[in-house]
This record gives C-alpha cells, structure tokens and sequence, in this order.
C-alpha cells in the first residue's frame, strides 16, 4: 500500500533510574531500573516522512526473573537485546503497517534474545517475556511515527485504509474482513480511574512512617495518598504463599482505604485487585484464599474485581483448570500471555480475561484486545511502573479500549521524578483527582505524546 513505511532510523538510549521508594513484587524488591527510549524514523512509498518515539522501563525482575542471575548481568543482556533488536529491524529494510512489521520480526526475537545470553555465557536464557520488554518501545515508536508521517492518530490507522491485511492474517478466518480498529473505542475516553499500587512493603497508615522514609513531600502512607488524589482502586501485591498474610493483607488495605474514604466523605466505592506474580503453587491455593478473605473480611471480598496471574507464567507446564477461580473471582492472565496461542489456550483453561501491557508490544496489544473480545474475555491495562512517555501511551491504549476499569499507573509512587517535559506538556493525565485522571492533553498525531 502507498501507506507502507520502511524504517529509516531506529535507536535506543539508556538512562539508570532510582525508585523513590522499594518495589516488592513476588519475590524480588527493585530499587533501580533502566530506562529504554527508542527514537524512530520512517518514510512511505510516497516520500512522507516521520519521526516517532517509544519508552519503556527494562525490568529485569519481571521479564527476567532469576535467582542465579545477577540484576547487572540481566539488566546488560537485556539492554543488548534492546540495541540489536533495533539493528534488526532497521536492517530488514521491509515495508509494511506497523502491525505487520512487528509480527514478521518478532518470529526472530527469541533467537536473536538466545545469540545475546549465549554470547554473554549468561548460565539462564533470557525469555520470551523478556525478550518482548526490549523489543517494545521500537514498536512503539514505529506507531508513533506511523500517524505522525500521515498527520492522524496511530488508532486511525487500524483500519482498511492504511493495513493491507486484515486481521485474519494473524488470527484465522475467523477474523476475515475485521481489523483492529473494529474492536477499540473511536475516541479517547475523557477520563479514567487509576489503580493505585500497594506494594508488599508500602505503608498503609502514618503510624507506619518512619525517618528512613522519603521526605519530599509526596505521601508515603496510603490513608495519605488516598487523601490525596482521592483514590478507590487498589492494586494489591500479594506472596502467593503465605496465605494468612495475603488474607490479612488485603483485609487491612480494604479496611484502611474505606475507612479513609468514609473520613473524607467520599461517595461509596472500593475496587481491588490482588497480584501474586505467579507465585500460588494451584489454583486451589488461590480458590482457598478467595473463600478465606470472604470469610475474615466480606468487604474486602465484594470490592475484589479481579485476581491476577496467581499461578505460573508458562500456562502449558500443568494446564491449570482455573474455572474453580473463575467462578469466584475473574482470573486474568499477565505474564502467560506472550503470544495469540497463549491467549487461546488460557481461554480453553478458563481463564477470564488478558492483562495488556505496552511492554510486551503495542501490536500484540492490538491483536489481543481483537482475540479477546471475540473469546469473550475481559480485558485490563497494566502497568511496569510506567513513567513519562511510556505512561502516556498506556494511558492512551486503556482510553482507546473497554477494560475492566481503567488502568494502572505507579510511576508517581516509585518514579515522579521521571521526564519532566513529558509531565509538564500532560498535566491532567499525570495528576489525580477524585482517583481519575484526564486524556484531553493526548494529542492527535501519532500515540500523542
């Protein structure tokens, strides 16, 4: 198509950042992280230029996970792959939309992710997940520059006039005919309520604060938070192990945030969601602890919208039923989710719905949100501590798609200091009132920034 574009440049920087705070997820605490920003420049059959940009946080603790591997031995083949990624897809001087660039090379991603441990004598393979954290903000960055090289939105693309495919290319013929803007909303929603990350260390009330805590004048309690930006959704980490104090846990935080809101004279209201990292042994350890918190606390249990990935990432390793879960709370796969099959088979175990992140490609992302609403299966929008552009996009994505309820956003938690120009130009999606932020300032051209 005359709308095709080839890849004329494509380079990734890298910054160190510090949380503000420790993350605790599962079983690692991150302090530091790198910053990935990939800077794209592209041109169509016709001559038109553009020149698009994508961010992402490398967390090796997440898309990475080792006990052997060190974060700097992790954070180094993950940054390799990053840089390589984007030699590959520049070098294969191929025109196409950016959804189908990205699904002809990503075939490669895991070789190419295998070339960089195996040169670095790294003793544990990076996986796909990983791999796809790399690989996204060159994504990213091809939409952007997409829209920006035809002047329109990178949502106004999805259709039949700038795809020469539709998705029953990448789908089946079930899907012959549809394309991915057939499955997102025409506009951006004009506001969307955040969920709030409670991390496994984080502070529930100013009793808890201590002098080592951070004094800059951003909260550090939740009740303070809540106070705040008026928060009424939660996002819990949980151990997945210790079930007393995940019950106890999730008690206490739906105790403080109602008792908060009630002292504010907020209207009525609580949402949760729980996160283990995978880390529940079975289903049934989740389904236990579902009967358990509706025991010891049924407001906590009522406000609990949904569980997420509680069992292991690999979804073929045990096959597990996860209707037993299901038919108590909607369980959503995260992690698991790294291609089109997976999500098909997490339909075919019971699972109830797709947790999308940018970082695992904002084509996938398209791809699933069409799958998964054929499947008839919930959709959510994550986050990876998202900050500056990257918060922009997942907001930009979670506006364009019905979710379950909005989206996660934790970057002004662990990362508020991060790119401040981007902040600035985006005053109402970066400050929360009444637990909502405002998209107006997503701009029209490409992913907005």
């Amino acid at each position: 198509m005359g709308t095709d574009i080839r890849v004329t440049e494509l380079e990734v920087e890298f910054a160190d950042e510090r949380l503000r705070t420790p993350l605790k997820f599962g079983t690692g605490v991150v302090s530091a992280v790198t910053s990935a920003t990939v800077r794209a420049g592209v041109e169509t059959r016709s001559g038109r230029r553009g020149e698009g940009y994508g961010h992402i946080l490398l967390s090796d603790s997440w898309g990475y996970p080792s006990t052997t591997l060190s974060h700097e031995a992790r954070d180094a083949a993950m940054r390799l792959v990053a840089e390589r990624w984007c030699r590959e897809v520049k070098s294969r001087s191929a025109w196409g939309h950016p959804v189908e660039l990205w699904v002809e090379a990503k075939a490669g991603l895991p070789e190419l992710a295998r070339g960089v441990t195996e040169g670095l004598g790294l003793a544990e393979p990076m996986p796909l997940l990983g791999a796809l954290v790399c690989a996204s903000p060159a994504d990213a960055a091809l939409h952007d520059a997409f829209g920006r090289a035809h002047g329109v939105s990178a949502y106004d693309t999805l259709g039949p006039e700038f795809m020469a495919h539709d998705l029953s290319a990448y789908l089946g013929p079930a899907f012959g005919g549809r394309y991915p803007r057939d499955y997102l909303r025409a506009a951006y929603e004009p506001e969307l309520p955040i969920f709030h990350l409670v991390g496994g260390l984080d502070k529930l009330t100013r009793a808890e604060v201590t002098a080592d805590d951070p004094q800059d004048g951003l909260p550090v309690a939740l009740t303070d938070w809540i106070e705040r930006d008026g928060l009424q959704c939660l996002k819990v980490k949980l151990t997945g192990r210790d079930l007393a104090w995940d019950v106890q846990r999730t008690a206490d935080v739906a105790r403080v945030a109602g008792e908060t809101r009630r002292a504010m004279g907020a209207a009525p209201g609580l949402y949760l969601s729980v996160d283990s990292n995978e880390l529940n042994e079975s289903p049934g350890s989740v389904v236990e602890y579902l009967q358990r918190l509706r025991e010891a606390s049924p407001a906590a249990y009522e406000a609990l919208l949904y569980v997420e990935q509680p069992t292991e990432r690999d979804l073929t390793v045990h096959n597990f039923d996860m209707r037993p879960v299901a038919a108590l709370k909607p369980v959503v796969a995260d992690e698991g989710i790294t291609d089109t099959s997976r999500l098909e088979l997490a339909a075919e175990l019971g699972w109830s719905g797709v947790g999308l992140k940018t970082c695992k490609g904002h084509s996938s992302c398209l791809l699933y949100i069409a799958q998964a609403r054929e499947l008839g299966l919930v959709c959510t929008v994550q986050d990876l501590t998202n900050p500056g552009r990257s918060l922009v996009h997942s907001a930009g994505l979670a506006a364009r798609t019905a979710t379950l309820m909005g989206f996660e956003y934790n970057s002004r938690q662990y990362l508020p200091q991060a790119d401040p120009a981007i902040r600035a130009r985006h005053e109402g999606l970066f400050t929360v009132h009444d637990g909502r932020v405002r998209t107006a300032s997503i701009g029209p051209v490409g992913l907005g920034y």
